[in-house]
This record gives C-alpha cells, sequence and structure tokens, in this order.
C-alpha cells in the first residue's frame, strides 16, 4: 500500500474508532487490528495503539472538565496508583517475550468482546449496587484500580470498563462523575504506558499521529452525534468486527499446527 493511502486509512481506523468509543466503547477493537491489517506488527501496533489513544482520553477528560473539579479531594491517590499499575503493565510488556504476547492476543480481544456485549447488563448491576451500598475509598478500591491499570499499561481493549467497574464498586459517585473519573485515569494510564513506550523503538511515529487526529475528529463527531445513533447497534457491529479479529488470529496462531 502507497505511504498516503496507510496514511488516510489510518485517521479513518482513528476515526472509527473514535466514534465508537464517544458513543458505544469498544474502539481500541477496531484500531489495534486496523494496525495490524496495515502491516505493524502486533506489539508495534498495540503500543502505537496505546500512544494515539493518549489523545482521545485527553479529549473526553477536558470535556468533562468541570465534573471532575467536583472530585478534586479525591482522585489523587487513584490517579497515582493508575500511574503506577500503567507504568507496571508497559514494563511487563516491554520486558516479556513478544511471542507471550502475541498468543494473548486473541484472548485478550475476546475478553474485550464479551465485556462490550455485557456492558448494558454491568451499567445496571452498578446502578442496583450504589442504590444498595454506600461506596468506600478504601485498600480494595486501590487494588482494584491498579490491577486494572497494569493491564491497561499491557493492552488496553475494554480498560473503560473495566475501570467503570472497579470504580462504582467502591465510589458513591453518580455515573455521570465516576465516566469523568474513568476518563482522567485511563488518560494517566496511557500516558504513564507511553513514557515507557516513548524510547522503546516500537512506536511508528506516522500511525501513531495519523491515529491520534482519527482519534480526536472521531470522538468530537461521536460526541456531537451521540444521540442520532444506536449504541446498540454500533456496539453489535465492533463485537462481529473484533470476534472476526480474534478468530484469524486463531488460525495464525493455531490452524497451521497439525
Amino acid at each position: 500500500m502507497q505511504p498516503y493511502l496507510q496514511v488516510a486509512a489510518t485517521v479513518a481506523a482513528g476515526f472509527a474508532a473514535g466514534l465508537v468509543n464517544a458513543v458505544a466503547g469498544g474502539g481500541t477493537l477496531i484500531s489495534f487490528p486496523l494496525l495490524t491489517l496495515l502491516g505493524l506488527p502486533p506489539l508495534t501496533a498495540n503500543i502505537t495503539n496505546n500512544v494515539a489513544s493518549c489523545a482521545g482520553y485527553l479529549g473526553g477528560s477536558y470535556a468533562q472538565r468541570h465534573d471532575l473539579a467536583r472530585l478534586a479531594d479525591s482522585y489523587k491517590p487513584i490517579c497515582i496508583t493508575g500511574a503506577l499499575g500503567g507504568l507496571a503493565g508497559a514494563v511487563l510488556l516491554l520486558y516479556s517475550p513478544e511471542k507471550v504476547f502475541e498468543s494473548l492476543v486473541p484472548f485478550m480481544i475476546l475478553a474485550a468482546c464479551v465485556l462490550l456485549i455485557f456492558q448494558n447488563a454491568l451499567r445496571g448491576a452498578i446502578v442496583h449496587y450504589q442504590s444498595h451500598h454506600d461506596g468506600t475509598s478504601g485498600f480494595g478500591q486501590l487494588a482494584g484500580i491498579f490491577m486494572t491499570a497494569v493491564y491497561g499499561g499491557y493492552f488496553g481493549a475494554g480498560l473503560s470498563i473495566m475501570l467503570l467497574s472497579v470504580l462504582a464498586l467502591a465510589r458513591s459517585d453518580g455515573l455521570v462523575l465516576l465516566n469523568a473519573l474513568k476518563q482522567l485515569l485511563a488518560l494517566v494510564i496511557c500516558l504513564m504506558s507511553a513514557i515507557v513506550f516513548l524510547f522503546s523503538g516500537h512506536i511508528a511515529w506516522l500511525s501513531a499521529t495519523a491515529l491520534a487526529v482519527g482519534f480526536l475528529g472521531g470522538g468530537h463527531t461521536g460526541g456531537r452525534i451521540a444521540s442520532r445513533l444506536s449504541a446498540g447497534r454500533l456496539r453489535q457491529l465492533v463485537v462481529i468486527f473484533g470476534l472476526t479479529m480474534a478468530a484469524k488470529y486463531f488460525l495464525a496462531l493455531y490452524g497451521t499446527r497439525p
């Protein structure tokens, strides 16, 4: 593929992922596989996607800055924990064998698809739980955030859904405030892992820039037209695409074995 066509395709992938994230969630299930289809090795595609996704989370955090201001007294310990987890996940990714990551990719995509399928059920469970329990901000919350952040630094598909669930189990804030905190926490996790990745030699900078531009454009567009799109239908399409790509990776890994 010609370089300018690859850049255009990468921007389009980022746009689609950003739009999906704004409306339904699960954008990484689009952007990561498409980067591999465009020729990037899985590890490079994952790291490039991680760096570029910082732009999307930055936009989301800025959009909810007024909600975050209401939580300023409580989010610092959470963000520090998320930063440490993102750092640990990024180091784990870089210093474990690349083959290990490649072998885990289809399983992680499947897990993200399952999270996306049950996203509405999880939200319902969160509302029900919060109506019957008072949230706490103790050790359990920080431990859950750290483990989720490790996953976010390592791969990250479905990270937003996981973070929202962990936060809701420990806090009594409404879903709007929880979503704002989730955006900030995801941004911190991605930024910390991106710092680790900066000098790894695994970032395709042209693709990362093109993807970030797409993320910003898609996120902005999705935010403006979200009310006119069917989140459920969009989620179904993302799950179908994710399952298709998981099957492709499974065949690549195990299809030729006797």
